[in-house]
């Protein structure tokens, strides 16, 4: 029985057309179908309704396009790595063979027109999309990127093999160390030590162990990007979890609630903290260990990347005896390394230098640092309060969340002591305004205010990489870039390799908005000047705005276009 076929039938109908299904299986499937949430033919073929070679037929015919039968494929492993093994899952599509630009990919739902147009940007070839079952194309693709993950995995383990003694457990409360024959007795052990030494190797900020139902992932972010590195056996997921809950001294039979704590590693004769976040999720525990490694903590100013003016704002303003600096942005843009690279610079032995933190992220020799613990009533007021009775020069407050600190550091800055602190707002001169919400007078905020930092961090252009790019009109007209200024510059982007993971970029930059509060602003702030009114005679006194920063160091070739459009406002 034949029939002329278009998109818009429904493939349950065009099946018992075709003689292949009953009205009873159809509607056996479409309820396994909603119970699973899978697709029909998937449902189909499982349940043995329907032969997936007649079922690729029809779907052929229905997509007018060619069909493939997978169940004697052999797959190229050079081929599978142009499309990542989360897309081919998440997406269920399996790259089949190359042949010049043009890239053959099988996949169950060929229509999908924005997955396609995915894929080319992806792998850079013109896809062609050929019909196939998606039972056996979804066995087939965790088959084919199994093996790919494999050996990474196989890797990770050998290496840690050779790592030997150079691994130790620093047992913090009794100074003891652990050698790592006595903690590397099982697969799970070594593997857990591998994942935390290759992500100090790489120089990853954070390690993401997440559960999922049918699988496991580890993720790393490095320049601020989350990379996947690798799926470990779904098995080994009890086993990971809890030796890392071990290491971090958590209770491993508590696994209702978020629980934290830290791990100190000695890695080559490097000591590098852990600190670990455990959060119960759908299927098991996420873990999120944030890597505090000091060797890789840059403390000298200069080598910030600070634009000629705004470092000597900055120098002039850390360098008062008294007075408030404070650094805004967003979570991760490098607010604490600004704050400690200022404390490094001021940090002699005739000052008394005191901080409170939420957490002390870095031990800092000669600074008096104080951990917040909220629940036992040492918030960052209380904090302060006490500093003010300790003799202090300069003060440094991780962050200011409220009107009690906000107003008590405000005070501190007027009776002679140096302030330094954060805010989370979007640029320098929305931190004032920010100040004065909060419930503190404006007269207090200019008197007390010297600079405000705002920053970003962008990705730097790998420099093994390196190579020209261009930009058309409207990309450097969305930048806000001087068209005529445009044409004299020479654009770099990172074609991929490596020393860079195949990302283009290796390392990151800072973008820096330095208000330095001068008379004519601390007369705007008393007069309660909008944001506007601030930023425009900022930029009038030679401030550089985040965008603004941010086109220098496209112009220097240290970043790309897209880096900084996705970081900073126009």
């Amino acid at each position: 029985m034949t029939a002329t076929l278009t998109l818009s039938e429904q493939l349950g109908d065009l099946l018992i057309r075709e003689g292949l299904l009953t009205r009873d299986q159809l509607k056996a499937a479409l309820a396994e179908q909603r119970q699973h949430g899978r697709r029909l033919g998937y449902s189909l073929v499982k349940l043995g309704f329907v032969n997936e070679v007649e079922l690729t037929k029809v779907l052929a015919r229905q997509y007018r396009m060619p069909a493939v039968d997978l169940s004697r494929f052999e797959p190229d492993e050079q081929v599978l790595k142009l499309i990542p093994a989360e897309v081919a899952r998440k997406n269920q599509v399996l790259p089949l063979k190359r042949d010049g630009r043009l890239l053959t990919v099988a996949m169950a739902d060929p229509s999908d027109l924005g997955l396609l147009q995915d894929l080319k940007f992806i792998t850079r070839f013109d896809v062609v999309p050929v019909v196939t079952g998606e039972f056996t194309l979804q066995g087939l693709v965790e088959r084919c990127y199994e093996q790919a993950d494999q050996p990474q995995l196989s890797e990770l383990l050998r290496d840690m093999e050779e790592i030997g003694d150079d691994l130790e457990l620093v047992e913090e409360e009794e100074d003891e160390v652990v050698t790592a024959a006595q903690i590397n007795d099982a697969p799970v052990v070594r593997l857990i030590n591998g994942i935390l030494v290759e992500a100090v190797r790489r120089g990853a900020s954070d390690i993401h162990i997440e559960p999922f139902e049918h699988e496991l992932r580890v993720r790393y972010r490095v320049d601020g990007a989350l990379l996947e590195v690798m799926r470990p056996p779904l098995k080994m997921k009890a086993a990971l979890t809890s030796r890392v809950k071990i290491l971090a001294q958590l209770n491993i039979a508590e696994r209702r609630v978020p629980q934290d704590g830290r791990i100190k590693l000695k890695v080559n004769n490097r000591v590098i903290d852990f600190r670990v976040s455990t959060l119960p999720v759908l299927f098991g525990e996420k873990i999120v260990l944030r890597i505090l490694d000091k060797g890789n903590l840059a403390l000298d100013l200069t080598t910030f990347g600070f634009e000629p003016k705004a470092e000597q704002d900055l120098m002039r303003a850390i360098l008062n005896p008294y007075g408030m600096v404070l650094v805004t942005g967003p979570t991760g843009s490098g607010k604490t390394t600004t704050l400690y690279s200022a404390l490094q610079r001021i940090n002699t032995m005739d000052a008394n230098i005191m901080t409170a933190e939420d957490p002390v992220e870095y031990n800092l020799m000669g600074i008096n640092q104080v951990q917040v613990r909220s629940e036992i009533g040492l918030t960052f007021a209380a904090a302060l309060r006490s500093f003010l009775r300790q003799d202090p020069n300069i003060i440094m407050i991780g962050e200011i969340r409220d009107l009690e600190t906000g107003s008590i550091a405000i005070k501190a800055a007027l009776t002679g002591h140096l302030v330094l602190s954060t805010l989370h707002t979007n640029d320098a001169p929305s931190t004032i305004t920010r100040l004065i919400d909060m419930g503190i007078e404006s007269f207090n905020v200019a008197s007390a205010v010297n600079l405000v930092v705002a920053q970003r961090l962008v990705r730097r252009v790998c420099k093994e990489c390196k190579e020209e790019k261009r930009y058309s009109r409207e990309e450097l007209v969305t930048l806000g870039m001087d068209l005529e200024q445009a044409s004299s510059m020479t654009f770099y982007k990172g074609r991929g390799c490596e020393a860079c993971g195949d990302t283009g970029y290796r390392g990151r930059a800072g973008l820096y908005e330095v208000m330095a509060i001068s008379p004519a602003l601390r007369r705007m702030i008393l007069r309660g000047a909008s944001v506007e009114e601030l930023r425009d005679q900022a930029v009038s006194e030679g401030m550089l705005t985040l965008r603004m920063d941010g086109i220098k160091k496209l112009e220097k070739g240290i970043t790309t276009l897209e880096e900084v459009v996705k970081e900073t406002a126009s």
